[in-house]
């Protein structure tokens, strides 16, 4: 669980000189965002409620219109009726945002849902009221006006959308420096239908067989920030495999994110001019499994406190003995969002000053330590005064380790998935540390760690980690 070391001083580097920022596509006229990066979420939300409120508004309009087709049907199974069938278009994807959406392609799937919720109300007011109950005829013709009116609106949603992408496209970056990203600035560029307005190519340097493109190439974090301020960009075309590090960058500027597979078109449900695309959405908020991940948190550190008091009496007892007064040590480190909060350990060796203690990276093997504190960290015992830190709601049992202020300043710089981390509640053991990336080990390895971690979060896989993280007490595989 010790992890407070790491190969930092190693991938810092003060000598080496910034890229010089290379030039770019003008801005539009009258076009200058120069607001900090957005979080991708609320952003991606904000989106999504926009393209899905007028479908939905159609929608509902539809169903009013239907359900006088049979009979009035009452309030309630109304309102269960427009809710079911937006649920159900929800879960078909029918309010995604997508490049070109057609209201013919969609036809299947409304008529299948409209269907089944109409079935469904019908069942229900059979049960409820069967003075009402529907017969076959009243309700195929319900079904089949409330899908030809839904569809037929949005058609109509589906055509201004259109108008409105032609006369105002969106900035667009287009990540790859070959031949097919060439081609697709060159697609988006020609094809006004797609709403989108190439104003550079993300990636290396570029080829020196494909040279005629006249987008410039963004080959530093500096230049890719320029370009989306100047520029507003608000769309991301992927032509090459995406990494999870740029599309997390790119989503922190509101960005959506689109990747393309000239390969095979398996798991695409898009196309570009004829190139398998699909959008990357982030995933949604797990609000339930956060709260009982928060829930099992406090359970778990209440009574491990409980159970564990002799042995914390004990190492106190050890520490104040051996080592004199001062038995707990206090440090700044930065959690979730990059809030500071005090950790807390024992301790193990007496710090020179303030600014040892805040930015020396290790102190393993140092003459000072005595048997005790040296005992104390390799046993990992000097972490659980952290539980009261995971009671107190500082950290979790489980998530990518804190680090001091001082040194993710210094790794936020140098790896651009390190402040990533900081999406998730910070913990006393991770995803890293079980896999042997704990002491002076890679950075970029454990912010790659880290990032796979909370991409793929589940509760289930924090309480493999506590198994895998008990296994190794035993071991003393501490540091």
């Amino acid at each position: 669980m010790t992890t407070n070391h790491a190969n930092a001083p190693q991938a810092v580097d003060p000598l080496q000189q910034p890229t010089p920022l290379l030039p770019i596509a003008p801005p539009r006229s009258g076009v200058h965002d120069a607001r900090r990066p957005r979080l991708g979420r609320g952003t991606a939300a904000s989106s999504l409620g926009r393209v899905a409120a007028p479908l939905m508004a159609v929608e509902l309009a539809a169903a009013a219109v239907a359900v006088t087709v049979p009979v009035d049907l009452p309030a309630p199974v109304l309102v269960a009726l427009v809710g079911g069938t937006a649920l159900l278009n929800a879960q078909a994807g029918l309010y995604r945002p997508g490049l070109r959406p057609h209201a013919l392609g969609e036809l299947p799937a409304l008529l299948g849902r409209a269907a089944l919720a109409w079935c469904a109300a019908a069942a229900v007011l059979a049960a409820v009221l069967p003075a009402h109950a529907l017969g076959w005829a009243a309700l195929l013709a319900a079904v089949a006006c409330h899908t030809v009116l839904a569809c037929a609106g949005r058609a109509a949603v589906h055509g201004v959308r259109a108008r409105v992408r032609t006369r105002r496209p969106q900035s667009t970056l287009v990540v790859g420096t070959g031949p097919l990203a060439e081609r697709v600035a060159a697609t988006l560029s020609a094809r006004g239908e797609y709403g989108m307005r190439p104003v550079g190519l993300v990636g290396g340097q570029r080829q020196d067989a494909a040279k005629e493109c006249p987008l410039p190439v963004l080959d530093t974090p500096e230049d890719i920030h320029r370009a989306i301020i100047q520029n507003a960009v608000r769309a991301v075309v992927f032509a090459e495999p995406p990494d999870p590090a740029q599309v997390r960058f790119f989503r922190e500027y509101g960005c959506a994110v689109w990747a393309l597979d000239p390969r095979t078109g398996a798991g695409m449900d898009d196309h570009l001019w004829g190139y398998a695309c699909r959008r990357i959405d982030p995933a949604p908020e797990r609000r339930v499994s956060r709260a009982a991940k928060r829930g099992i948190d406090v359970l778990v550190s209440a009574v491990a406190l409980l159970v564990l008091s002799p042995v914390l009496l004990l190492c106190a007892a050890a520490v104040r003995i051996c080592d004199g007064p001062g038995v707990l040590f206090r440090q700044e480190r930065l959690g979730r969002g990059g809030r500071p909060f005090t950790l807390l350990k024992f301790r193990s060796l007496r710090p020179s000053g303030v600014l040892e203690s805040a930015t020396r990276w290790s102190v393993a093997g140092d003459d000072r330590m005595s048997s005790v504190g040296r005992f104390l960290r390799r046993s990992s015992l000097d972490e659980l005064p952290q539980l009261w830190n995971v009671l107190r709601g500082d950290m979790s049992l489980v998530g990518p380790r804190p680090e001091r202020p001082y040194f993710v300043a210094q790794f936020s710089e140098h790896h651009p998935g390190y402040a990533a981390r900081h999406r998730m509640p910070v913990g006393i053991t991770g995803f890293a540390q079980v896999h042997g990336l704990r002491g002076d080990t890679s950075i970029e390895d454990r912010a790659r760690f880290d990032n796979h971690y909370i991409d793929t979060w589940s509760l289930w896989q924090d309480v493999c980690i506590m198994l895998r993280t008990a296994r190794s007490l035993f071991r003393l595989g501490g540091s």
